[in-house]
């Protein structure tokens, strides 16, 4: 029975990521769609090529359960008006609709966001992979702990960025926990990191870090691997 729970458990996570991922790759086929007509002008991409992933991203953010941010990251020089650009939206609890995060890019600023320095752009960049970060504590975007996934958007060999998505470990625990229902068992999933994703149990809370004893205590029989996030689903 557990492990029957653990797979079911695994197939939910999995569905609900790719969910995620799945709104990211929409937002990336339009950026390679606009990248490409600025191509066929002869031209280097601008403002006038931003604002349909403007419009996407803003149109998916306010469809979905769980994001709390949304949008495109772009490479260095994509842009030559702008060296560095998020595109990058929010919901606001106080707001009808998303709202546009405002950081510093400036380099020289105290303040400068380095963002081609951050997990979630340089591993895509690197990889040219998605990739999920996280949990952290987003000091720039909600301020609480999160999950943060995103992809690579490559065009003809060239990196023009990442898209994806912010989501709140609260809100994704919550809903992953609500669409199983009554568990029979605790279920703690955790990270490559062995930090805590999400979990049923008391013992643990989302973004607290397990030991590597800890991770290693339940039967491998009840210890499931997660393609793609790399995560592991315990049953403790």
């Amino acid at each position: 029975m557990d492990r029957e729970l653990a797979e079911h458990a695994a197939r939910i996570i999995t569905d609900v990521v790719e969910r995620v991922f799945a709104s990211a790759a929409a937002i990336r086929d339009v950026a390679v769609q606009q990248h490409r007509a600025a191509v066929a002008r002869g031209e280097p991409m601008c403002e006038r090529d931003i604002e349909p992933i403007r419009d996407l991203s803003r149109t998916l953010l306010a469809r979905t359960e769980i994001e709390a941010g949304m949008g495109m990251i772009m490479a260095p020089g994509l842009l030559p008006a702008e060296p560095l650009r998020l595109e990058w939206w929010q919901r606001d609890p106080n707001r009808p609709s998303p709202v546009w995060l405002d950081v510093d890019l400036n380099p020289a600023s105290v303040d400068f966001y380095d963002y081609v320095a951050a997990e979630w752009f340089a591993v895509p960049r690197t990889t040219g992979r998605r990739h999920v970060t996280g949990p952290y504590v987003d000091v720039y975007g909600t301020d609480g702990y999160q999950l943060t996934l995103t992809m690579p958007v490559i065009d003809d060999g060239e990196f023009l960025g990442v898209t994806g998505a912010d989501v709140p470990v609260a809100r994704f625990e919550t809903h992953i926990l609500r669409r199983l229902g009554s568990l029979c068992t605790d279920l703690v999933v955790v990270n490559s990191e062995n930090r805590v994703v999400l979990s049923s149990s008391p013992r643990w809370l989302a973004g607290s870090l397990m030991t590597p004893d800890h991770a290693q205590a339940p039967r491998p029989a009840l210890a499931l691997e997660l393609a793609e996030p790399s995560w592991q689903l315990l049953v403790v």
